[in-house]
């Protein structure tokens, strides 16, 4: 009874309905095979952890080759993935669970090494976070990766997925293009903040308009976001307020708030001294559901975390280490949740030995005893 709150359905706008409130995030996994096709690899891993959240959000795709931002991504770049990508969607979706498929482009932090010619691009001349030079995209290449996103979407539609998430956070293109640190043009999209809108904007239209033309059946179209930048110029909570608004704007069923931790509160551009999550729940949340994230390990992480009136709770790193954590907070075992990784775990988890070795090798990533 205490964890009930976790386990009513849920209706998006749309007209799809989640049998719970618990979200698997999107997390890299590194192991799709190297032309971007989903890997028996992932297959397991995500059978594993499938019967349990209510919607599960793939690894982010890419959905052009100069948008390829890891090893082991999967593609929704052309048509010859699709195949791959239905057997993906069929494994999401075996137990009822629903499956969304992020698309993604990955902008200036793209590796060189993994993009046609090494040519990595941006809303502007910039340098990635390790330091790559980027170029700035023409209006003719915007125009194309707009095009792209949408082409995306048909290719979801097509596999079978429920729907899509635009990844607009992290630092990947959406973000760059808005974020007055990368975007430093001076045509239409770039200059003013309303200009540095309409890159994300423009393809939340596309998504749309291909949902319109190919789906024949209810089909999701969620927004990743992160609020706010660390740096100096950079995305503030005013801003990204600005960009709350213009997403409700467009009708969504969801917004995804992306955050490290759950309670983080605002660096700058607000006096408000609540979380995050408190402040946009607040603002936005009685016109779009909103999904909250971020270091949320136990089942009382969860029902606090819902006590702030987010409709659905997103869980990344702890359904890695716990596949089982719906299923067992279901069947009142809760107090066996695991919270942590073991050395020996891989296996037992079903994780895959690349998104492993990714884990051993960044030290306090994850949790480990």
């Amino acid at each position: 009874m205490k964890y009930d709150a976790l386990f009513q359905s849920f209706n998006f706008k749309s007209g799809i309905e989640i049998e719970n409130r618990i979200v698997m995030a999107p997390m890299t996994h590194f192991a799709s095979n190297d032309d971007g096709s989903i890997s028996d690899a992932e297959l397991k891993y995500y059978s594993e952890r499938a019967n349990g959240p209510g919607l599960i959000i793939t690894a982010c795709a890419n959905v052009t080759a100069n948008g390829k931002a890891f090893p082991g991504q999967p593609a929704v770049d052309r048509d010859e993935m699709i195949t791959g990508l239905r057997t993906l969607a069929e494994t999401i979706k075996k137990n009822g669970a629903k499956a969304v498929l992020q698309i993604h482009h990955g902008g200036r932090e793209c590796p060189p090494e993994l993009v046609p010619n090494g040519d990595v691009v941006s809303a502007s001349d910039v340098e990635s976070s390790q330091g790559v030079q980027a170029r700035a995209l023409k209006e003719e290449e915007v125009a194309e990766i707009i095009r792209a996103f949408g082409e995306a979407t048909r290719r979801a539609i097509e596999a079978g997925f429920d729907g899509v998430e635009i990844h607009g956070a992290n630092g990947y293109l959406l973000q760059q293009f808005f974020s007055p640190f990368s975007n430093r043009r001076n045509d239409k999209w770039g200059g003013s903040l309303e200009k540095r809108l309409s890159f994300p904007m423009a393809i939340v239209d596309e998504v749309k308009n291909a949902v319109s033309a190919h789906a024949k059946e209810p089909f999701l179209i969620g927004y990743r976001l992160s609020p706010e930048e660390p740096h100096e110029p950079g995305i503030t909570m005013k801003e990204t307020f600005t960009l709350l608004d213009a997403l409700v704007e467009k009708d969504l069923d969801y917004i995804h708030i992306s955050l490290q931790e759950f309670w983080s509160k605002p660096r700058r551009g607000t006096t408000d001294t609540r979380s995050r999550i408190e402040i946009i729940q607040e603002r936005i949340g009685d016109k779009v559901p909103v999904i909250g994230v971020g270091s949320i390990y136990t089942a009382e992480d969860a029902i606090k975390a819902k006590e702030t009136n987010i409709p659905l709770i997103a869980l990344g790193r702890e359904l890695i280490i716990e596949p089982h954590w719906v299923e067992k907070i279901k069947a009142g075992e809760e107090s066996t949740i695991q919270t942590a990784l073991k050395k020996d775990d891989q296996e037992r988890l079903v994780i895959p030995a690349q998104l492993w070795q990714a884990i051993v090798n960044a030290p306090g990533w994850f949790p480990f005893n």
